[in-house]
């Protein structure tokens, strides 16, 4: 006879594949966004870090491209798949916590929220942090109740894993060993030589990034620090908390966010559940909320920084609020409307990714300017190089690296392409090409800005006039529109100035490659 938690494991697990099976047959019917395909070009110059972000993803699109070729869909298999992950190990811990009913409903929110979808399809850092983050408080939580060795080790070796992913992940130390000290039950976890093992792991699965940036003038841990505000000279400014708070609100829906808030807040609501638990939740996620909130008086937080932040903090509001929970059924509107909310904002933006069913201006389609027309850019640079008087000796490039990488991936041929970065910002392209590898060569370039041509006439001995290029999507509401509005350049005999040039020499991000450019 099946029980009841029987049948709601396998429940949960469908819901899991459910949401795995529709991003899987999503995921190939959009063109790469830029910082995709970005992501995608670090694939081909694999390193053991790289300027943004530590190398977990280029690793694993290198692994899903050499196995099914190059394609939308191998691009973005890994944050698939790592979505489903996440689910499983969140599940996994709300199941451990309380209930079979409470992963179950764990497992749903998580197919529906826009963060958790956008994390999935869209190939970023971001896709494979959540997996690990979720693994890492899954293993935290056994090795700290349980007080066993495979435990402790299991969760260096996923924090590990997470570090190699994205830096966020650093935040999952200090909630780890404040949740240790809060919580009485826990405190004599550290008296064992096991977390000081996981931790020990966990920095050996990270020393790839330490040898890349002790190689490459600490560039990384030097961009990390300027994203962070290092450098924002207002100490103190309400400009960006608004900004942080709404991006919050919309990405885990606003109904989910107030009620996290509400469990965050309200020690009554949470003494609903064993302490233990629910301090372990509280700590694993109000910290690094509280971070990124202080970080937010400062500089700008990006919507997606936050993420892997929330995981416990949704097992917390699928606890008091779900079906099964202290809080219901008196409430269980509340989680109704909850779910509600979430597919409302989030089923609209996937199926507008794919064909654009809301009738929204441009301004406001991020998804339209994002994804639209690189396959045709791709398609007419390849014909301006074929027409250029030494094709075999012309490269193409992007004033941004945005386009450098679009043209890379969607040029016939996929062709290496360059990022002038001359008057932008540092990149990882710096790390590739150097004046001497294309002095004397012709190159077709994009850009938007048309005030740059000049700038970058005087790069080359003679250049032709520009050609405009109309990106362009049709709208079964607004016919055939204009996404974006490029520069053809056309340039001969370059005479140098690839990598980025900082104004300041005080500038944080600069580091050797600027003085060895010019020399």
């Amino acid at each position: 006879m099946i029980t009841t938690d029987t049948h709601q494991k396998w429940l949960t697990l469908l819901v899991i594949l459910s949401g795995l099976l529709a991003r899987l047959l999503l995921s190939p019917n959009f063109l790469l966004v830029p910082d995709e395909a970005n992501y995608w070009q670090w694939s081909r110059y694999l390193a053991l870090g790289y300027h943004d972000h530590p190398p977990m993803l280029a690793w694993t699109i290198w692994l899903s491209t050499t196995l099914l070729g190059q394609s939308e869909f191998a691009v973005r298999l890994p944050t698939v798949l790592g979505s489903a992950i996440f689910s499983l190990y969140l599940s996994g811990l709300a199941g451990r916590l309380f209930s079979q009913r409470c992963a179950l409903h764990t497992a749903l929110i998580c197919q529906l929220l826009l963060l958790i979808n956008g994390s999935a399809l869209i190939a970023t850092p971001d896709g494979l942090l959540l997996p690990c983050w979720a693994a890492a408080c899954y293993h935290g939580y056994r090795a700290v109740s349980s007080r066993t060795a495979a435990q402790w080790l299991l969760t260096g070796c996923w924090f590990g894993l997470g570090m190699l992913s994205k830096y966020t992940m650093l935040l999952f130390l200090p909630c780890l060993f404040f949740a240790i000290l809060a919580i009485r039950e826990y405190r004599t976890s550290l008296a064992s030589c096991w977390p000081w093992l996981g931790l020990l792991i966990s920095a050996f699965f990270f020393s790839p990034v330490l040898f890349w940036n002790a190689e490459n003038h600490w560039a990384t841990f030097r961009h990390v620090l300027y994203q962070g505000g290092l450098e924002n000279k207002a100490l103190f400014t309400l400009a960006y908390v608004g900004d942080f708070l709404g991006s919050q609100a919309l990405l885990l829906s606003p109904l989910l966010f107030l009620l996290l808030l509400a469990a965050w807040c309200r020690p009554r609501l949470r003494a609903a559940l064993p302490p233990a638990k629910a301090g372990y939740l509280l700590w694993m996620s109000l910290p690094g909320f509280v971070v990124f909130l202080l970080l937010s008086l400062h500089v700008r937080i990006y919507g997606n920084w936050p993420a892997p932040v929330y995981a416990c903090g949704i097992i917390l509001v699928a606890a008091l609020w779900a079906p099964g929970g202290p809080l219901a059924p008196a409430r269980s509107r509340t989680w109704k409307l909850t779910l509600a909310t979430a597919a409302v904002i989030t089923l609209p933006v996937l199926i507008q990714v794919v064909y654009p069913l809301l009738p929204l201006p441009l301004s406001l389609d991020r998804t339209a300017r994002e994804t639209a027309g690189w396959d045709a850019l791709g398609t007419e640079v390849a014909r301006t190089l074929a027409a250029m008087p030494r094709p075999e000796e012309t490269f193409i490039f992007g004033l941004r690296y945005q386009y450098a990488s679009e043209l890379a991936f969607y040029t016939p041929g996929r062709p290496r392409t360059v990022s002038i970065n001359r008057w932008a910002r540092p990149n990882v392209y710096d790390f590739w090409f150097d004046d001497q590898m294309l002095l004397g060569q012709d190159g077709v370039g994009i850009f938007t800005w048309k005030p740059m041509a000049p700038l970058l006439a005087e790069r080359f001995t003679s250049v032709e006039p520009l050609e405009e290029i109309s990106l362009k999507r049709v709208s079964p509401w607004f016919g055939s529109q204009e996404v974006q509005k490029l520069y053809l350049f056309r340039g001969h005999g370059f005479k140098g100035g690839i990598r980025w040039q900082p104004r300041d020499q005080g500038d944080i991000r600069a580091t050797g490659l600027q003085t060895e450019e010019k020399k």
